[in-house]
């Protein structure tokens, strides 16, 4: 398609520069040979006036040499006899045949007569005697001069514009091909076996549609493949029951032939179903891992948890704001992690603060190069009054009823990416708690990473006050 492409421009520039230039090649040319004869005419004119006064030959050899420009030798007049026994004159450079001057004085117009080396302007001009012929002499290289410049500038202009269409050609090819190749290629991937290859949304409109298509249909793959798994192993653990009564069954046969086989395979399925059960816990560690590999679409996740949360928020009376989700937020975990992470912060929301308390989640980009992404999930409650207090209180046992799990859950979330988890006082005057999730595995740097707020190190259960504990 790129080649395809860059064969396309290349035509049709062609076509248009060669529309374009040759004409205006041939215009040039024309315009050049007009030019040298203007200029002609305009020489031959300053010897009219002369003519009209006298036709003496010392007053007209001043007159053409003063009308000679250049490197001279280019004018001559042809003059009539004055009278009975006289000779016509000639009178500076002539080079026209006789019978051109004679065809000009029967015409009684100017004319253009071919001569070696170029052409001679005629211009015939009445004087007392009968009409003189002024003759101006137009080399070829003055018919021609400036067009083999204009021509040059006219070809590289036609080659750049020919050079530029195809470079712009090739970067729009390229930004098309390259993205079809990558989802070629990823589709190649998933097809054998490697269920954590996702494609980047880039590219033109189609290909991003097509983009998001592919690592929404990857996902689909993934989690059938782990509902799968999970099927299986909750079918061979299922069999264990019975497998047990059919072992205690068999044992109490007694002796005999029929009695061993019966307990030979009882054994021999047993040991089929523990094989199921080893393969179908490593299928679905591996499937595990591609789906954290993939990672997942934070905004669409948000969107999906903050549907559920919305309806009980409603309930409570409580208002809710949702920021920073109009566009993909790719990130390096699992969908279900993400989706349990969120819902452990907001369910502590809505177990620690008052019914028709409001609260908000905000996704940002932060890093120097956008290599981290903040989730920042805030309320309008009491808030904490120690956050450090709160934060070396990571076990549960307080007696309200706080695991301690729901922060840790965040905190494994963000450290598996590198980031972290803090604890601060948020903008609608309660508590927020900011979840820093690295792209690229260096966590949270520079100054995105200075501010308010504790880092969460070990888990959080909070315990005193309601507004500090958080679960």
């Amino acid at each position: 398609m790129r080649w395809a492409l860059v064969k396309v421009a290349l035509a049709v520039t062609v076509m248009v520069v060669v529309a374009f230039a040759v004409p205006l090649g041939l215009v040039v040319k024309e315009m050049a040979g007009d030019r040298a004869y203007s200029n002609a005419e305009r020489q031959a004119a300053t010897i009219g006036p002369v003519l009209a006064i006298t036709t003496d030959r010392t007053q007209l050899e001043r007159a053409v040499a003063s009308a000679e420009t250049g490197p001279g030798g280019r004018i001559g007049v042809h003059v009539p006899a004055g009278g009975k026994g006289a000779r016509a004159a000639e009178i500076g450079s002539c080079r026209a045949a006789p019978r051109d001057v004679a065809s000009v004085i029967d015409l009684g117009r100017a004319s253009i007569a071919p001569v070696r080396g170029g052409s001679v302007l005629l211009q015939p001009t009445a004087v007392a005697t009968g009409i003189a012929v002024v003759e101006v002499y137009v080399p070829h290289a003055a018919l021609t001069n400036g067009v083999t410049t204009s021509w040059l500038v006219l070809a590289g202009v036609g080659l750049a514009l020919i050079a530029g269409s195809v470079a712009v050609a090739d970067r729009l090819g390229t930004r098309m091909v390259r993205p079809a190749e990558r989802l070629a290629g990823a589709a190649h991937d998933l097809g054998t076996g490697s269920l954590g290859v996702r494609v980047p949304e880039e590219g033109p409109k189609e290909l991003r549609s097509a983009a998001v298509a592919f690592n929404s249909m990857a996902d689909q793959v993934v989690q059938l493949l782990a509902n799968e798994r999970e099927l299986a192993a909750d079918l061979s653990h299922r069999l264990r029951t019975p497998l047990t009564v059919l072992r205690l069954n068999a044992a109490s046969l007694g002796e005999g032939p029929a009695a061993d086989q019966t307990r030979a395979a009882v054994e021999q399925l047993e040991r089929e179903v523990d094989q199921i059960i080893r393969t179908a816990r490593e299928q679905k560690a591996q499937t595990r891992q591609a789906a954290a590999a993939a990672g997942c679409d934070a905004a669409e996740v948000i969107r999906e948890r903050m549907d559920f949360w919305s309806a009980l928020a409603e309930d409570e009376g409580r208002t809710v704001r949702v920021a920073g989700i109009h566009r993909p937020v790719r990130l390096p975990v699992a969908r279900p992690d993400l989706a349990a992470a969120l819902d452990a912060m907001l369910g502590n929301v809505f177990r620690h603060t008052p019914e028709g308390t409001a609260f908000a989640v905000d996704v940002h980009h932060a890093g120097t190069a956008g290599n981290a992404v903040i989730v920042l999930v805030s309320d309008a409650g009491p808030g904490i009054d120690d956050p450090a207090a709160a934060l070396r209180r990571g076990h549960g046992g307080g007696g309200d009823g706080s695991t301690g799990l729901g922060l840790d859950i965040v905190r494994r979330l963000a450290e598996s990416t590198g980031g972290d988890v803090r604890i601060g006082r948020s903008v609608l005057g309660g508590t927020e708690v900011r979840v820093w999730l690295a792209l690229d595995g260096r966590g949270p740097r520079g100054a995105a990473r200075r501010g308010s707020g504790h880092r969460l190190r070990r888990p959080l259960c909070g315990r005193g006050k309601r507004a500090a504990r958080r679960a």
